[in-house]
This record gives structure tokens, C-alpha cells and sequence, in this order.
């Protein structure tokens, strides 16, 4: 395949990316509603961009909306703007992201994470451009492009009730997915090179060479936090090492084997690695069989784990997904595991 080059700052000289700049450079001039799709850390925030700056849209605005972030109600006004005295607090008219995002792109980032009774007025922006504020009965016409992203698979919360259908054929009209870092091992000699590079520059460090062992580590490592995760540690790394090169032992400990998996690395593990000491206790003290301790005590551990963070979170899934380090789907299926529904609310 021919190289097409990086595009927005995006590092990736695979097979795989080269077909994500190859998409992303045909669908970008025209007006098609877009669909990002790849775990957390992959990009896609500056896929869209891309999209957005080689358009004819690119003088216009580019108006991001992390979904996830938000309750539904704010989520409506955020999105829709509301007028004065629509709600307790809403002391002035405002403005939504559609009407900021005219004559530009929108990014709805996290997408899985709208209400089902939102998703509804969400599909007649997108089919229409046309929506009322809050609180509001006047008509409000608007022309921008969407850019959708989710780290979930959409069919799968449509199995689940949990997402429109018809919404999802109008977000899927060009899909693009994003590779994760493990999907392109290849990737990741570059990536370290530019990393290394940039916070070089930014702290005022010499530009650090990294040894072969070091750079080994790195490319047999999973990156359940893909790109992103990468990143920070060559920044702590550069910011930790004691000579002019990054060694392995600049590396965390899990990176080279040498620690339990943290969470998040293996999604059918997920929080179990928190829970191995206890059942070697468990084992020891019951003298059960070693399968029906370690089950029980896993499931006793990481149902009491998922419901303190949930109510940390205030039921905020995204959130709370994100601070125990697991993918947004993998959190759902947990719930509904331990019964957790109504705390998730």
C-alpha cells in the first residue's frame, strides 16, 4: 500500500492506518455524517479534526461535545442550547453546540453515552438540521456536519435497548475504524521517536536515545490504553531517566512483566488482578477447591469494587468506567452482572 503520510500529527506508517488516512482523506470533502469507532486512546478525536480541516469546512468552527461527560438534561441544553427561565438555574438565554458548530463540524465524542429519549431529537438534527432550545417553541435551522465516536459496539447496545437503530444507520453512513496500538505493533518505533521528541522539546531535555531492550518492552506490551497510554510513559520516562537514554528500568514495572497486570489490560480479567491475594488467603484458610474460592472471592471483590466507584461517580457510567480503567461496554456487562442497574441510575 502505497504511504499516504500522517495526517493531523497522527504517527502510523502500518497497513492499517494507512487505510484510516487513505478513508479519511476521500470522505473528508464531502458532507456524509461519519462514524469513529475504536477503543479509547486510538485517535479518533484527531481523526476528526482531520476530517473537519480537509473540508470546505475548515474556516468554520469545530465544536466538540464529550457526551459521556454530561447528565441528560445538561446534555440537552449543552447540545441545544435552552432559553432564560427554562429550568431552575437557567438564568440567561444560551446557545447550544449545534447552533456554535454552523457552517463547521460538530463532534459528538462518546456517543453511546446519550439517553435513549435524547437520541431521539439527535436523529432529527441529523436528518432535518433543525431542532428547538429548551424551553423554546421557535425553530432553529442549522447547517453542520456530524462526526460521531464511540469505544463500544453500537449493535450491541442496540440488542440491549440501550441505543436507537435508526439513529445508528444515520451516524454509520461512512464508518472508520481506528486500530488499536497492539493491531500495529509497527507503529510503535515511530511513535516512541516522536514522543520522545516533543517532551524533549517541551521540558528543555536533550532528545534521549532509547536502548533495544527498552524499545522491545514497549513493542510486546498489550497498551490497553493504546496511544494515549504510550504517550504518558515515554513522557515519565524522559522526565525520569538518569542519562541521556531511556532505558528498560525507566519502563513501569507492568510494561516489562515484572508487576500483575493493571486494570483494564485484559478486558475478560478486568479488576480480578485486585482480588489475587485474597483468594490465596481464601484458599488457604477454607481449604475449599481452589476454582470455587477463587470465583467467589473474585465476584464478592469486584462487585463491592464496580459499586464504591459507581457511587463516587454518582451512577455516571463513562466515568466510572474510566476511573477503574475498563472499557465503557465491559462496565455495562458488569452491572448487569451484580445487579447494579439501579446504582448505575
Amino acid at each position: 500500500m502505497t504511504d499516504v503520510g500522517g495526517i493531523n500529527g497522527i504517527i502510523g506508517h502500518s497497513p492499517q492506518m494507512q487505510e484510516v488516512f487513505r478513508v479519511t482523506r476521500k470522505v473528508a470533502p464531502s458532507s456524509a455524517t461519519v462514524l469513529l469507532t475504536g477503543e479509547t486512546g486510538t485517535g479518533k478525536e484527531l481523526i476528526a479534526r482531520a476530517l473537519h480541516e480537509l473540508s470546505s469546512r475548515a474556516t468554520g468552527p469545530f465544536v466538540r461535545v464529550n457526551c459521556g461527560a454530561l447528565s441528560e438534561s445538561l446534555l440537552e441544553s449543552e447540545l441545544f442550547g435552552h432559553m432564560k427561565g427554562a429550568f431552575t438555574g437557567a438564568h440567561e438565554t444560551r446557545t447550544g453546540r449545534f447552533e456554535a458548530a454552523h457552517g463547521g463540524t460538530v463532534f459528538l465524542d462518546e456517543i453511546n453515552s446519550v439517553s435513549y429519549q435524547l437520541q431521539v431529537k439527535l436523529l432529527r438534527v441529523l436528518q432535518e438540521q433543525e431542532f428547538e432550545r429548551v424551553g423554546d417553541t421557535k425553530t432553529i435551522r442549522v447547517d453542520c456536519r456530524v462526526v460521531a465516536a464511540t469505544n463500544v459496539d453500537l449493535t450491541d447496545e442496540i440488542k440491549a435497548g440501550r441505543f436507537r437503530e435508526d439513529l445508528y444507520y444515520r451516524l454509520n453512513v461512512i464508518p472508520i475504524y481506528l486500530p488499536a496500538l497492539r493491531e500495529r505493533r509497527d507503529d510503535i518505533p515511530s511513535l516512541v521517536k516522536f514522543f520522545v521528541r516533543r517532551y524533549a522539546e517541551q521540558n528543555g531535555f536533550a532528545v534521549a536515545r532509547v536502548t533495544t531492550n527498552a524499545l522491545n518492552f514497549l513493542s510486546q506490551y498489550e497498551w490497553p490504553g493504546n496511544v494515549r497510554e504510550l504517550q504518558n510513559y515515554i513522557e515519565r520516562a524522559l522526565v525520569l531517566a538518569s542519562s541521556d537514554e531511556i532505558d528498560a528500568a525507566d519502563l513501569p514495572t507492568h510494561v516489562r512483566g515484572l508487576a500483575p497486570v493493571r486494570i483494564g489490560r485484559n478486558e475478560d480479567n478486568d479488576i480480578e488482578t485486585l482480588c489475587t491475594s485474597l483468594v490465596s488467603q481464601g484458599i488457604a484458610a477454607s481449604g475449599e477447591e481452589s476454582t470455587d474460592v477463587y470465583n467467589a472471592v473474585v465476584s464478592q471483590v469486584e462487585r463491592e469494587v464496580i459499586l464504591q466507584v459507581l457511587r463516587q461517580c454518582q451512577g455516571v457510567q463513562t466515568r466510572t468506567a474510566t476511573r477503574l480503567g475498563i472499557n465503557r461496554n465491559t462496565l455495562h456487562k458488569k452491572i448487569d452482572e451484580y445487579g447494579l442497574q439501579q446504582e448505575s441510575r
